[in-house]
């Protein structure tokens, strides 16, 4: 089953995400839960951005893709999340940011796998904060 938005104004974007990532993300494909790569990917920013704004998903399926995804743990919806959640999300990318803009990105990386899970979609988010700062110190070697 393809899913898709209805949204006619899709961008595209490249996102790189560290082995282990997609080494789960595969393991999902392959399982059915979501029909391809770019679906995950369109799922775990819906999801992020749901649970840290007043957001409403506007993937087709979302809710149906959320309970698959999460049928072990109760997921929360945005409004069911409290403020300290929120609150230490934010002071975890704002701590991940300083890392980066002070060229320590394994520090960074090491901070994001030590409070998230990989599979966890706020992991992948900070994971790809990190990713303008990783060309920057690639280009600067």
């Amino acid at each position: 089953m393809v899913r898709q938005s209805d949204d006619k104004h899709v961008v595209k974007s490249t996102v790189r995400f560290p082995e282990t990532v997609m080494d789960c993300v595969e393991e999902m494909v392959e399982e059915g839960v979501f029909s391809n790569k770019s679906e995950f990917q369109r799922f775990a920013v819906e999801y992020v951005l749901s649970e840290i704004e007043d957001y409403e998903p506007e993937m087709v399926d979302f809710a149906e893709l959320q309970r698959e995804v999460f049928q072990h743990q109760p997921a929360t919806s945005g409004a069911e999340m409290s403020p300290e959640i929120n609150e230490n999300f934010y002071e975890n990318a704002a701590r991940v940011r300083q890392f980066a803009v002070r060229g320590d990105i394994e520090t960074a990386e090491e901070y994001i796998d030590t409070a998230y899970p990989v599979t966890d979609p706020r992991c992948l988010l900070l994971d790809d904060l990190l990713e303008s700062y990783r060309q920057r110190a690639s280009e600067d070697e």
